[in-house]
């Protein structure tokens, strides 16, 4: 299924950045050669999954449809999107859920109170996952050797001047998450933003998904979080483990 998998590497290559592309521009972001680039390009606009203008090709809604079987045969996203509305208003604040998925986390359901980041984020949003409070929490879950190599396939770098990059350091942080059973991440992502998140276990106790609430620092400390945040979200994940396959 070589063709299979040469076709779903165009459509990721399209991003909000890139938006329209070349044959050439998705022959270099995929390492396919200009003719299967092609080939891919020709199939999907044939298909109703991109549109081509004479120079440039781009995604048609369309691509949806693929997002969208999972959504609707999951039920993780539906169980838990209540959960998080009840959190955010009890808090007044922003809460997500998130899976990982390589070296970035992909936003599942959520619940804004307000615009917390300079980016919008809505369901389907990748974050990388060594910076973020959900992409730490399930790293941590993950053994020490995939850990890492996530990270390093990441390629760390600074987003705000307060961001741990080093893979050592980082590690050393996952190890502390593990034992405490949260992350808080404070203007690692975003200066002027700090998150703590906690897993989602299923009725085993596997880590399954994490969550999160996210604030401005001028509306939250590290002190606020640990007294008010903590315990409603410790209280949100015992009551959705034993309703987690």
């Amino acid at each position: 299924m070589a063709a299979l998998e040469k076709g779903l590497a165009v459509i990721e290559c399209f991003d909000a950045g890139h938006d329209r592309l070349t044959i050439a521009d998705v022959a270099r972001a995929t390492d396919l050669s200009r003719a299967a680039a092609r080939r891919c390009l020709l199939t999907l606009t044939r298909t109703g999954y991109a549109e081509f203008d004479g120079k440039f090709f781009r995604l048609t809604p369309r691509v949806l449809r693929l997002g969208y079987a999972w959504l609707s045969s999951t039920a993780l996203p539906q169980l838990v999107q209540p959960f998080l509305e009840r959190l955010s208003e009890e808090t007044h604040e922003s809460s997500s859920a998130s899976l990982l998925d390589g070296h970035e986390i992909v936003y599942i359901a959520r619940s804004a109170q307000r615009r917390i980041m300079s980016v919008g984020l809505s369901v389907g949003s990748r974050l990388p996952a060594f910076c973020t409070s959900m992409g730490r929490v399930l790293l941590a879950a993950r053994g020490p050797d995939d850990a890492r190599t996530r990270i390093i396939a990441g390629q760390p770098r600074a987003l705000t001047p307060k961001t741990v990059t080093d893979p050592d350091a980082l590690m050393a942080l996952l190890a502390k998450v593990r034992s405490q059973g949260y992350a808080i991440v404070d203007r690692e992502l975003e200066l002027g933003l700090i998150s703590v998140a906690m897993p989602l276990h299923n009725s085993r106790g596997e880590t399954v998904a994490a969550f999160n609430l996210s604030a401005q620092v001028q509306h939250a400390s590290r002190a606020d979080i640990e007294t008010n945040f903590l315990p409603r979200m410790r209280a949100m994940q015992s009551l959705l483990q034993p309703l987690i396959a």
